[in-house]
């Protein structure tokens, strides 16, 4: 087995610790180290390095229920004489020049997905010259590192089904090729697990002296967020007792987040009174460091929810000029006429009108409910293009709650489909798009969930509902009674909706029924009360959310009203298969109460 990894005391100009291998690494003197071995001076030899590919693979176990699973081979690629050489065991070559911007570009390290570290790189013949990072390559299987001295890291490979990891050294996810503490759940990238240390930072952001590293943070609260994060590295100032985590202590001064409609700025204490986290909702200690609005005067964000992923797209925004461009965005029609407009996503134009007669077979081409008498919409004067007042209203580009970069409108999808999948409530959907435009993200949101805001006024819950709760918290669904991907959460009481629910038409008509069936919960639900379709029982099938006509009695489970796709308009082909309407004719009144300054799509 190799040896393990760990690090030295280097004097250089400024007291430092330096990664180093007893094998691999020539060191220049002969230190005792906490954090690792006693080092030689005399310079090993240097080994073959075996492809991270195949050494990665020989460990996968034949059953995988553990997302996370070590590598306890050697990186070296041994020739031996006396047994039989692995089929698939192959050395690597060094890279010995290798230009870090065209790296980015071919999407960096193939072993642990990260492009934009390190100078050095092997490449492998044997799979398509695919590129390695030079750590990623020479990883041992274990590490001792001083930001986590507690326990020894092993080198593990973290597969996708994991939940999302910050890395401990740069707070970046954490995935594939990983130094990994079980213990601790403590996770590193390898090339940053292998990065020099400084025992001393000069300038840190957050304060005005030198910071020392302090490896025994157990218990120390730190001044910028506010918490004690056990095995997060900290620093220290030992002239003033200012305790910083070793992220913290580089927080950004002002930032955009998308939970806020304005620039935030970050102060080290806030005003006596009572504040509470426009994120996550809980109160917010003056005497530690927040994000403040400077045109909000009671707008304040924790540290380290304003630097959630999911709410911040990492952008520094000091010494940029603000630009409002959500509020500047170019209107989605021109007025031709009175009562006539040319809408950005058609051609031709469109024409106000009130039905009189409901049509089936008449929906809206931006949230694929059905045009129902009495409501207004414009519809195409020269084909059968229509769409709902409210819905030719929503804006070209918008900020939204759930995403850190602004999204645009679309009429289609960005891979040219007719439909798409809704990250938000994991729908089929048919109708107008909001998507981030960068290349990287793939984020798609239908007009129905944009129209989600906060506080959010749902008609089952009688306080309003936010989007509080974080990133890998998914609370059963009081409505649906499944895991909520996206909950909407009510700070008052434990009350929670998914956003598939919260998204449902209030209103809606089953074909045979006249009148409007309307949503129904909780005490509602009546022993005698069984569904129209299944004919069971609803006390037998313990729902407490369901469709419900007085005039007629008329009672439905809302997975027997819906079909599969009911966002999907009728014939469109979802992926080779074709949306049928069977049992349900939605309407157009789909209520979101939510305020009208504040509606991001109004």
């Amino acid at each position: 087995m190799d040896s393990i990894g760990g690090f030295y005391e280097a004097k250089n100009d400024k007291l430092s610790m330096v990664y180093y291998h007893p094998k691999y690494q020539p060191i220049p003197q002969t230190p005792i180290s906490p954090f690792g071995e006693t080092v030689s001076d005399d310079l090993p030899f240097q080994p073959l390095f075996i492809c991270p590919i195949p050494r990665y693979l020989k460990e996968v176990p034949s059953n995988i229920n553990n997302p996370t699973f070590p590598i306890s081979s050697s990186p070296e690629f041994v020739i031996s004489t006396t047994r039989i050489q692995q089929e698939d065991d192959h050395s690597i070559l060094p890279l010995f020049w290798c230009n870090n911007k065209e790296f980015d570009v071919d999407g960096g390290c193939y072993v642990c997905k990260g492009s934009n570290f390190g100078t050095d790189y092997y490449v492998c013949v044997e799979h398509d010259d695919e590129i390695f990072h030079k750590e990623c390559v020479q990883s041992p299987s274990e590490i001792k590192h001083p930001y986590h001295p507690e326990h020894s890291l092993q080198l593990s490979y973290l597969l996708l089904m994991a939940p999302d990891i910050e890395c401990l050294c740069c707070g970046r996810i954490a995935a594939y090729l990983v130094y990994y503490c079980t213990r601790c759940d403590v996770v590193m990238h390898t090339i940053c697990a292998m990065k020099s240390i400084s025992f001393v930072v000069d300038q840190p952001k957050s304060h005005g002296h030198p910071l020392t590293l302090f490896p025994k943070q157990a218990s120390l609260t730190c001044n910028v967020c506010g918490l004690i994060r056990k095995c997060y590295p900290t620093y220290v100032c030992l002239k003033c007792s200012f305790v910083a985590h070793r992220d913290c202590m580089y927080s950004p001064r002002i930032i955009k987040i998308s939970r806020h409609h304005h620039r935030i700025s970050y102060t080290s204490s806030l005003q006596s009174g009572e504040w509470s986290c426009g994120v996550c909702r809980k109160s917010i200690d003056g005497d530690y460091g927040a994000y403040t609005c400077n045109k909000c005067d009671d707008y304040a964000v924790h540290v380290r929810c304003a630097l959630r992923i999911d709410v911040w797209d990492g952008v520094e925004l000091q010494g940029v000029p603000e630009e409002d461009d959500i509020t500047q965005d170019v209107g989605p029609f021109e007025i031709i006429s009175e009562g006539v407009i040319l809408h950005f996503l058609h051609d031709h134009h469109l024409r106000l009108e009130v039905s009189i007669l409901y049509d089936e077979k008449k929906v809206c081409q931006a949230c694929v409910l059905p045009i129902y008498e009495d409501t207004d919409h414009y519809s195409c004067m020269e084909c059968d293009f229509t769409i709902h007042e409210i819905c030719a209203k929503y804006r070209r580009r918008i900020q939204h709650a759930l995403h850190p970069h602004p999204l645009t409108l679309s009429g289609v999808s960005k891979y040219d489909t007719g439909d798409f999948m809704c990250n938000a409530c994991d729908r089929y959907c048919g109708g107008f798009v909001y998507m981030c435009p960068r290349k990287e993200c793939t984020f798609d949101l239908d007009v129905r969930c944009a129209s989600i805001c906060e506080p959010f006024n749902f008609q089952g819950h009688k306080h309003p509902l936010f989007l509080a709760l974080g990133p890998g918290e998914n609370p059963i669904c009081q409505v649906c009674k499944s895991e909520s991907l996206i909950p909407l959460n009510c700070i008052k009481c434990d009350f929670i909706v998914c956003i598939k629910c919260a998204t449902l038409p209030y209103k809606a008509k089953y074909k045979h029924d006249r009148h409007y069936l309307t949503i129904l919960w909780g005490e509602e639900v009546c022993n005698k009360d069984w569904c129209e379709v299944c004919e069971r029982n609803l006390e037998d099938t313990g729902t407490k959310f369901f469709y419900w006509c007085n005039e007629c009695c008329t009672t439905l489970h809302i997975a027997c009203l819906f079909d599969d796709e009911p966002y999907v308009k009728p014939g469109q082909n979802i992926f080779g298969r074709q949306r049928h309407s069977v049992f349900y004719e939605m309407c157009s009144l789909f209520l979101l109460v939510c305020s009208e300054d504040e509606n991001p799509v109004s």
